[in-house]
């Protein structure tokens, strides 16, 4: 999987980069995680609210930390 976690670099930027690894070493995925800061980049994605999450292309969240649940939802999905 390919996740990229858009934001300024903030505190819970941060934190969703880590919850998002510590999820896939837990359910032992295979992800590659990239960190955007590039303000055009993020924009581009029409997002408006950071962080926000991008999994193979596509915008799954966008505004606050995700919880721990529905990043486990995201795996769930990509494995089905």
């Amino acid at each position: 999987m390919d996740i990229k976690v858009l934001g300024p670099g903030c505190a819970n930027c941060k934190r969703t980069v880590q919850l998002i690894e510590d999820v896939a070493r837990e359910r032992a995925v295979s992800v590659k995680v990239t960190k955007v800061e590039d303000m055009r980049e993020i924009v581009g994605y029409g997002v408006m609210a950071t962080p926000a999450v991008v999994i193979d292309g596509k915008v799954v969240h966008a505004g606050g930390l995700p919880n721990r649940e529905k990043v486990g939802q995201w795996f769930a999905a990509a494995s089905s």
